[in-house]
């Protein structure tokens, strides 16, 4: 029993640091979800790639500041990959998305970034508490809103073409595997914890 005191009140401490947990665990599902969304954007590809050459553009996706050491903490990587789903989400509920793409898999793939939005919130609610905010937008969740408005003034500059959005398609499936990516992050610092 004397040995048994320190080592739960480590455990105690090891869970309760700041920075090192989200506080709290996304569903089993969110993941899944994150899958099927892959799969319905590549379902909803209606033009070849090659036809579309002329309207190429480089959004250059910060990738570099999502896998770099910018993301230790759990909340700062929340941040970033409620950033990602929210922005995604917005793109996908412009008017001319769904003249863009077959109402079927859009509307899917709406739902399942609704589904993870939600829970990521009541998780980030749950994990900073109601009374207190949670972290502010900079560095990588910012740029992640740079790059989506970087994507919506090209579609405007383009009208909106089938070809317009057939370039975006690829942007949005690099979006949603890095938010798998984050995801796992997620899961990975906090089964650490609780394995400690």
């Amino acid at each position: 029993m004397a040995l048994l005191l320190p080592l739960l009140t480590a455990l105690a401490l090891l869970t309760c640091r700041p920075g090192g947990s989200l506080g709290c665990a996304l569903p089993g599902s969110h993941a899944q979800v994150s899958r099927d969304n892959l799969v319905l954007l590549g379902q909803m590809r209606r033009l070849s790639p090659f036809l579309c050459l002329r309207a190429r553009k480089d959004f250059r996706f910060p990738r570099e500041m999502l896998e770099g050491g910018q993301l230790r903490e759990a909340q700062a990587a929340a941040a970033v990959l409620r950033e990602l789903l929210q922005q995604t989400f917005n793109l996908l509920h412009t008017e001319r998305s769904s003249a863009a793409w077959s109402p079927a898999p859009l509307h899917g793939l709406r739902s399942g970034l609704h589904r993870q939005l939600e829970a990521l919130d009541a998780c980030l609610l749950q994990a900073t508490g109601e009374g207190e905010r949670a972290p502010g937008m900079h560095g990588p969740a910012l740029a992640i809103k740079r790059y989506f408005q970087d994507i919506r003034v090209y579609l405007e500059d383009e009208g909106y073409s089938d070809c317009a959005w057939e370039i975006v398609r690829p942007e949005i499936m690099r979006a949603l595997s890095s938010s798998a990516t984050l995801q796992d992050s997620l899961a990975i610092k906090d089964g650490d914890l609780a394995s400690s």
